[in-house]
Order: structure tokens, then sequence, then C-alpha cells
């Protein structure tokens, strides 16, 4: 039950011991390349090959020397939080030359390497590939000059490729997230955060210049979080006239008591003939017709460092098994592949057929066929622009609705909960429904704490922590007829639920009751939110990722306390019930010695060895252990058991320290936090509540809609989207799927 971070889990002699592997990075750097480099070379040497590292991208290659280093376990230790890459990335000149890339093939061949792994871009990627083609005759060049015998040629007669994909602007097709970006959109939406709060101060509006030369993902993406008033992105140009309707709606804006206003443009930003769009020229836009005070800011590099998040450090991890595994099971025939992310899941691509998909996007945007781009871009991309436009500004229904919607917030609190309900009032109010707002759950539905809104009464609430709304846990049983009342009361038609397993079972309770109650035969749904991410019937939910990423950063600051200290072992305990989601995901993401779930069962004979195992460690140069546990895996095995146990077992090679980590996990610091896994759920939590109000508004518009069999739904949360899940498929018996206490999904 742990996860190993100082020694193979297997016998380098075990497996295919005569394939070496090389490990080489691109020439930009991103953050999550290390922990792509610790995972192929881990995942290398557990299946028994020599793992080797090249220093300085293609340029070590090509020159060789020490350049060229096998790696053992232990020389990607306490990596995994790092920015950049430890070993090094730069341009090659050389490479893109036949000659430079007959000495690379010679330098490959002298230390028997047959495989290689390479981080990148399109560019890098391609270069792999032509390198691949060229091996063969490569090879003969080198047996006629001498340089390398028949024999070795013959044992080194194959060339293996395969690629993982990085770049901060998500712009290379067949993947739904490169390596970096999600990082490079936690930056962004720190600079957002703290530009907000001045902006606010001053009254002033913002032009904030994002990277993305062809590829607008950032932009979008960090536009969409932030709630931004407007958006340029190179792969769709605005209108002719464009500046006239961009002061229109900013004066609107402020002429409705908003005291700020943030523009966001991609770097590469075009009009419709082409002509650059530059930050410096929609400031001095905005300054001559309107009169703002307007700053601008540049992020620049900002972009690229720092520390990696969570998601990235278990893409890469993901990514760089996937790679290994690839290459052994790699054929003469098996073309090269990238690893890529669908859904939640890697999975192999050709190589070749993703960089034409990447170059037909600039194509099309090179020939103005500008929707084809957006297209071609992913069907997540052109969801996430369909949505911003839908969010971004009012615009009036067709027609009016008689139908009415109340949203509620049950359980715990759960960073994106307001966002959430940002987004489905705003959607619900442009299909012409009226929306009313539930404070405190069910009890203030109990009590008639309704309200009537409008689409700028939820204006600013996405970057709030917490529920402004309010949330309790108490279940509709306790006080059904009152509910019943007010749902009669105010005409209410559809309930949309936002939370966690008492939103499941509070609206399940209201299920059964229809029996009694014909008030309750209406549309209910619910979406997902909890920090444990323990309920069925979705990938995750709602807040999972902001509390992970809260776990992974107290646990990096808790490891470089151990630096230059003596030789120290922290247990840290996690929330999440029973669910083993944040213990095993931080786990991964922190590189911990061990992580203790209920989903996975341990004995005194598991912390025996891993006690061991830690104190093997601590005879080497790794002075730190870190070890997870959930808060509920064991009934006896308790935190402070641990502390005693590791305590007295190490006394004399290390100490202990216990942390718990607590309702930190719970706190979302601000617009920049409920940035989340698989195409960020900052994204997500608006697709989520689209997804809701897709399901529900066509439900409110049916007669028939009480003979339907899934009339009351879960929000499904994929990486890509969300879609409605048949309340059936989580139910049986009146119960919802697995008994509350024992249920719960590890992601390990």
């Amino acid at each position: 039950p742990g996860i190993s971070d100082s020694l193979p889990g297997r016998s380098s002699s075990a497996g295919p011991a005569e394939i070496p592997w090389e490990y080489s990075s691109s020439r930009i750097t991103f953050p999550g390349m290390n922990a792509a480099v610790r995972a192929v070379t881990r995942m290398g040497i557990y299946v028994g090959a020599k793992v080797f590292l090249i220093y300085e991208g293609y340029e070590g290659l090509v020159e060789g020397g020490d350049n060229i280093k096998q790696a053992n376990w232990l020389s990607v230790s306490n990596i995994i939080q790092l920015g950049g890459t430890v070993i090094g990335s730069a341009r090659c000149k050389a490479f893109t030359t036949r000659a430079g890339r007959l000495r690379a093939a010679r330098n490959l061949v002298e230390h028997g390497i047959t495989n290689l792994c390479v981080i990148g871009g399109d560019g890098s990627l391609t270069g792999a590939d032509i390198f691949r083609s060229e091996w063969a005759g490569l090879l003969e060049e080198l047996v006629r000059d001498g340089q390398i015998s028949e024999e070795v040629a013959k044992k080194n007669c194959r060339l293996n490729i395969v690629g993982l994909v990085g770049s901060i602007d998500n712009d290379f097709c067949g993947t739904d997230m490169t390596i970096g970006t999600d990082s490079a959109l936690h930056r962004i939406m720190e600079v957002i955060d703290a530009i907000t709060t001045t902006a606010q101060s001053h009254q002033r509006t913002f032009v904030l210049e994002v990277m993305g030369r062809h590829c607008g993902y950032l932009a979008l993406v960090s536009g969409l979080a932030s709630g931004a008033d407007w958006l340029f992105i190179p792969e769709s140009p605005p209108e002719d006239g464009w500046e006239d309707l961009m002061c229109e709606r900013l004066g609107e804006t402020r002429s409705r008591g908003s005291r700020l206003n943030i523009i966001i443009i991609a770097e590469g930003a075009i009009d419709r003939s082409g002509k650059p769009i530059s930050s410096n020229y929609v400031k001095d836009l905005v300054v001559q017709r309107l009169g703002f005070d307007t700053r601008v800011t540049v992020l620049g590099h900002v972009q690229r460092g720092g520390t990696p998040s969570a998601f990235d450090r278990v893409l890469s991890s993901k990514m760089g098994m996937e790679a290994v595994m690839a290459l052994l099971e790699a054929t003469p025939d098996t073309p090269a592949c990238v690893v890529s992310l669908s859904g939640n899941q890697s999975v192999r691509l050709p190589l070749m057929e993703c960089v034409q998909v990447t170059k037909d996007v600039q194509k099309a945007m090179d020939e103005k066929r500008f929707e084809e781009a957006i297209q071609l871009r992913g069907r997540s991309f052109e969801n996430n622009w369909n949505i911003y436009k839908l969010l971004a500004h009012q615009k009036p229904a067709q027609e009016k609705s008689p139908f009415s919607m109340a949203i509620l917030n049950v359980g715990a609190p759960a960073a994106g909960m307001n966002a959430a309900v940002r987004s489905a009032v705003r959607i619900g109010i442009c299909q012409g429904h009226t929306i009313y707002v539930v404070s405190d759950g069910f009890e203030g539905l109990a009590k008639g704490q309704v309200r009537e809104v409008g689409w700028h009464d939820v204006a600013g609430w996405l970057g709030r922590g917490g529920s402004m709304l309010g949330t309790k846990r108490t279940l509709p049983k306790t006080c059904m007829e009152k509910i019943v009342e007010n749902v009669r009361k105010f005409n209410i038609q559809g309930l949309l639920v936002i939370g966690g397993f008492e939103a499941y079972e509070g609206v399940l309770q209201l299920v059964e009751a229809r029996g009694q109650y014909e008030e309750l035969c209406i549309v209910m749904c619910v979406i997902p939110a909890t920090i444990s991410n323990n309920v069925p019937g979705t990938d995750f939910s709602l807040g999972s990722d902001t509390a992970v990423n809260a776990a992974m950063e107290s646990c990096d600051r808790i490891k470089q306390s151990a630096s230059g200290t003596k030789r120290r072992v922290f247990i840290v305990e996690t929330m999440g019930g029973y669910c083993g989601y944040l213990s095993t995901v931080t786990g991964i993401a922190v590189g911990a010695d061990a992580a203790y779930v209920y989903e996975d069962p341990f004995t005194i004979h598991d912390l025996k060895a891993n006690v061991e195992h830690l104190t093997d460690k601590m005879k080497t140069d790794i002075q730190r252990g870190l070890v997870l546990r959930n808060e509920k895996c064991h009934e006896h095995y308790t935190t402070e058991f641990l502390y005693n146990l590791y305590s007295s077992e190490g006394k004399g090679i290390f100490d202990c320290r216990i942390n718990v980590l607590g309702h930190l996990q719970q706190v979302q610091r601000g617009p920049g936090a409920p940035l989340s896994p698989c195409m960020t759920l900052g994204c997500d939590r608006h697709r989520v509540a689209v997804g809701a109000m897709s399901v529900t508004s066509p439900l409110l518009r049916d007669p028939r809609i009480l003979h339907r069999p899934w009339r009351c739904s879960s929000l499904e949360i994929k990486p890509a989207g969300a879609k409605p899940a048949s309340w059936s498929g989580l139910c049986w018996g009146g119960q919802v799927a697995g008994h509350r206490q024992g249920w719960g999904t590890s992601k390990a």
C-alpha cells in the first residue's frame, strides 16, 4: 500500500536487461518535465532496462561524451516538484543536418541505446521521427566510414521512438492536454488574482497579454475561468468594427457598478485581415474612447516557470510510464508514437498523424478558415469558446419561458461551487427561465430562503471560495413537508443541487417521496462537488483538484523544511473520509514513500516493510521521508500510531513529525485556485453547469417528463466535459450505490 520514492521495485537484471533506454528533452522547458524524467527513469529500471539521461537535449545527443549518463533510481529522487528540467535543454542547429544526426547515431550506438523517449513540441518530435526514419541509412554510413562494425550495426538495427507532448500552449492535436499547460494556467490565474485587487481599488482596466503565438488556449481558458470582459485569440479574430463593440461593452459594465475590466489577449491575436492586435493598441483604444485608467501586463516567461501543478505532475508520471510500455511493446513495424491524454487515460497515437493535424490548424488559420481552425483544435477548445461567448455578456432570451428552477448547495463547501452556480444562473436566464437560488441547502429551502436572481447578481462569483449561497448537511427527510410547501409556493419546476454525497442522498429522498407529494415530480439534477471525490458516476468532482493542489503545496513545504537538517520522516494526514483519492493523487504528485488508503487494506507486516524501506533510504544521501495517511484508512492504525511506530523503529536513524492538513484542503485562495485536472476543471466547472442546464431545460419543456426513466440525474464530469448519467445506474433498491462508509474510488 505504498508509493516508493527511493528503491526500485524490481531487480535491474529482470526483464529485457539488454535493452538500454535514453531520455531526452527538447529545446524548450515547461513545468512537469522533471516528473516525466523521473517516471521514465524509474519505470525503465523497474522493467529491468538500462536507462540513460541525455543532457542538453539534441545538442547533448550530438556532442555525446559526458552529456549521456546512465541513471539509477536515486538519480531522479526529489525532482518531481522542480520546475524546468534537471537534464537541461538547448537549441541544436547541428541536429537539423544529416551530419549532426550521423554523430548522434554514433553516440547512441556507442552506448547500445535502441530506444529513445523525447519530450517536446511538434518540432522536437518531428525531428525525432526523421532521425528514426534515417536510422538504417545512418548505420550503413557509419559502417562504410569504419566507425562501427557490421556486427554492431546489426545489433542496433532498429531505433524505437516515443514522444511525450510538452507545451504550455496546449497546441498539439491528438491530446486533451499537454504537459505544462495546467501549470501555466495556474501562473496566469495567480496574476489575475493579484491584478483584480488593485484594479478594483483604483477602478482600472487591465489588458493582460499571455503566451500563445499560434494558439489561444491559455487566453481562452484563463478568460473563461476569470470571467474576462473581452478576449482575443488567433483562432477567432474579432469581426470588423470590434473596437466600437468592445468599448460599448466595457462602458456598460462600468455603468452597472463594476469597478474594473479585464481584457485578455493572446500574443498572436490578429484581426480578420491578419493584422496583429497588440496589447498596447487595445490599451490606447480604451484610454482614448472611454477615458478609463488602463494598464498593460505582459506575463512572458513567467508562464513557463515555477513549480508544476498537481495535474502536470500526475500527467507526466502517467505519460512517462505509458511511454516505457510503448517502447517495450514496439515491433519493427510499429510507427513512432506519441503518448497522449484522452479523457482520463493515457493513449498512444501515431506521431506524424498528430503532427500533420497540428499543421492543418495553422494552415486553416493562414487561409482564414477560422471556424475550421477552431474545430481542428478539438471538441474541448470549441466547447470552451462557445461557453465563453455564452457567459461573458448577457443576451436577451428569444422567448420568455414559463418555467422556473431553483439552485442550491448541499454538504461541505468545495472550490468551484460558486462558479457552477454563476454559470447555471446565466445559462438559465439566456434560455428565458426564472432562476431562484436557495440559501443553506435543503434547510433553507424548507425555511423559504429562496430569492430570484438576475444576470448581474452573480457577477464576481468566479473566484470566491466556499459557498456564497451557504451550504448545510441537512437532509430533506427532516423537513419534507416544508420543502414541498415552498416548492409549491415558488412554483419550482426544476431543482439543481450542487454538492457531495449529501446532495445524492437528499435528491434520492425527494425522488422516493414523489409517490406521496405530487409537487416533487419535477426535474432534478446533481452536480458532484466534494473535495473527497468519493461520489459514484463521475471521474472528478468539483473541488477535488483544488484540494489536491493544497495538499501538494503543503507537502512540498514540509519536504523543504527537512532540507539541511537531520534525517526526518513526516507523517501527513489528509482528508477524504473513507475515500483515498486525496492521499493517492497527492502521494503521486509529491513522490511520497507510502500512502495508506481505506481501499487498499494493509497489515502490520506492510507497515514493518515500509519502516524498513525508510530505514534503508535514510542510510543513503536522502535525508527526508514522506508518508501520507487518509484520515479513515484504518480503525486502529491511526496517525498517532504510525508516528509512534516510525519513531520507535527509526530511533537513532531518523526522527518523525506529524502534520494534519485538515480544512486547509478546503481553502480556495482566490480566482486562481479552482483550476483543475483534465482540461482544467476551471473550465469544467462552467462546462458542468452548462451540461446541467442542457439536461434540465429540454425536460422542463417536455410534458412527458414524468414518464421518463431518468427524470432525476447526476452530471458525470469527464475531463472533456459533462454529460448526464442515469440515476438508475447509480442506485438500486432505493440505495445509493455502495454504503456510505465503505464506498470510494482510488484514482491511483
